[in-house]
């Protein structure tokens, strides 16, 4: 009897809550529904739902309910989207056309090398399977890719999974230099296909906590990416996995395109040659130099997670003195942080080196087979109007502005930087399009594959190797920075400029996902050695 009233109790503190709970439907009713993947966090998925569902209101009579899908940073959705293409696309292969599926048809369909001629009667497999897609309307049930970096956009677009929304058609005058520009400061803005528009600006800089610094002894707030390698640092700073966050990512690689820049201006001064004569010697040493620096970052990490909202939570809380991180996270980080009684900053800051990030576009796109494609283009118009551009800076409760949470980004739209709206804008002193930037990006040193390979590296040499490394860093530190132990620390020979670009991108574009695996497993080997050494090296010295 006793077992058994143990039983019920137990059954019904489990039980009531469910049978009890206010029933409540996940997506509220609407006339229709528009299905968006987003890595964007929960405030801003609030203010455009509530924005958006207003605005359609308003220009269709009918109303519409936003089927948000949250599932991880950019990397995890792109990879989330392929899936479901590969699917959905075998379905279509073997049930419509009748066709026998293949490896050779999973791997050529999406394939962007692959582009179908006039002439299908003489196709290939793969080719068919090419022309086969990009002709069809294969959905993997999402309309809209809202956020991310647009190197996932520019991949996700080459696949053929994006489409072109009809935007650039309906608006032609938003696509010009005055309003938004096709490229500024060496990046891409806007897709020219329209496959993907950029709707918002991102730098990156450091989020810090000023009482954590002090209690580190140091006396001076960041101001460039190489104060992250400071050895009073150690395990204090906050990072992100670039291989699962592909806006970090962009921090990572700007970080290598300042020090390529860098050995630029000192070949240029030392040698007095025409910089395009030395821009490959350039590339190859700012590649490893840069390297070298993401790695003492690395060891001084407290961890590297996979999602780019977690460093400022950190820095905020005093868990991390620093944080690497995207502008608007730390512009509304500090933003609640009041000043001191005697006047002086608060606990948080935030820098942006000038030198070492340029302004990216957070883009926005359609998905081929969108369920609701007329809906989809209704957002992406929205979200490039004045309208949709006032949410990201304009003050909650101002003509325009946010009804909740100040989101504190960046419009695209050049012309919303005017004096007119300087009363209602969060950031009032911020034109991201005034003044020259010091970093113009070039996507012929470190973009396309380079970019994907950086990453990759960056995730064997710092991730999963990181115990080896923070055991060799530490014992370096312990011993006075001897050279010797640093020079073995840093040794980048394996992943030189040339291996990237030779056998790293065969094994990292192969078909075969085994070969990727067996060059991870043989860098991380070479990279524990060289730790290993170095740690004795330093062990060595202090004695």
């Amino acid at each position: 009897m006793k077992r058994a009233l143990i039983i019920i109790a137990l059954v019904a503190v489990v039980g009531l809550p469910f049978i009890f709970r206010t029933k409540q439907a996940t997506i509220e009713s609407a006339d229709e529904t528009l299905i968006i993947i987003t890595p964007h966090n929960e405030a801003l998925r609030y203010e455009y739902a509530h924005g958006f569902r207003d605005w359609y209101q308003a220009k269709t009579g009918r109303s519409i309910a936003i089927d948000w899908r949250v599932i991880g940073g950019t990397s995890e959705i792109t990879r989330f989207l392929e899936s479901e293409y590969v699917s959905s696309f075998q379905n279509y292969w073997t049930k419509k056309l009748g066709r026998e599926w293949s490896m050779e048809v999973q791997a050529a369909f999406h394939n962007p090398k692959l582009t179908p001629d006039k002439t299908p009667e003489d196709d290939t497999i793969e080719m068919a399977a090419r022309r086969a897609f990009l002709e069809s309307n294969i959905s993997c049930g999402i309309d809209i890719f809202f956020g991310g970096g647009s190197f996932d956009f520019i991949r996700q677009a080459s696949a053929g999974h994006l489409v072109d929304s009809g935007i650039m058609k309906l608006h032609p005058e938003w696509f010009r230099d005055d309003i938004i520009p096709q490229s500024f400061t060496g990046e891409p803005y806007w897709d020219k296909q329209g496959r993907w528009i950029g709707d918002v600006l991102s730098s990156y800089g450091m989020i810090f906590n000023r009482d954590s610094l002090q209690r580190l002894g140091i006396g001076q707030e960041p101001r460039a990416w190489d104060d992250l390698a400071n050895p009073k640092l150690q395990g204090e700073i906050a990072l992100c996995d670039p291989t699962k966050s592909g806006s970090i990512a962009k921090a990572f690689e700007y970080v290598i395109q300042q020090h390529i820049y860098r050995e630029c201006a000192r070949l240029d001064r030392e040698t007095g040659q025409p910089r395009a004569s030395l821009e490959r010697q350039a590339v190859a040493a700012g590649w490893a130099s840069g390297l070298q620096l993401l790695q003492r970052i690395g060891a001084n990490a407290r961890y590297f997670t996979d999602t780019s909202q977690k460093p400022p939570i950190d820095v905020i809380q005093g868990n991390s003195a620093i944080g690497m991180c995207i502008d608007f996270y730390g512009r509304g980080s500090f933003q609640g942080t009041a000043k001191r009684e005697d006047g002086s900053p608060g606990r948080i800051g935030y820098y942006s080196p000038p030198d070492g990030t340029v302004l990216s576009p957070d883009p926005i796109a359609v998905m081929r087979g969108a369920p609701n494609p007329a809906a989809a283009l209704a957002f992406m118009e929205y979200a490039l109007s004045m309208e949709g551009q006032k949410l990201w800076n304009f003050k909650t409760g101002t003509p325009g502005g946010t009804d909740r949470y100040e989101l504190r980004r960046l419009p695209i739209r050049r012309d919303f930087y005017t004096a007119d709206f300087g009363k209602y804008r969060s950031d009032p002193e911020v034109d991201p399009y005034a003044g020259a930037n010091p970093l113009i990006y070039n996507g012929a040193w470190t973009g396309g594959d380079t970019f994907r390979a950086m990453a990759f590296v960056i995730r064997v040499m710092c991730l999963d190797t990181h115990p080896e490394l923070v055991a060799a860093w530490k014992e370096i530190i312990r011993a006075g920075m001897p050279a010797d132990a640093l020079a073995v620390m840093g040794d980048m020979s394996a992943v030189s400029y040339a291996e990237i670009n030779g056998r790293m991108r065969q094994a990292l574009t192969s078909k075969n996902k085994v070969d990727e695996i067996r060059l991870a497993n043989e860098l991380a080997t070479q990279f524990r050695a060289h730790y290993q050494k170095a740690a004795e090296l330093a062990r060595a010295a202090k004695r």
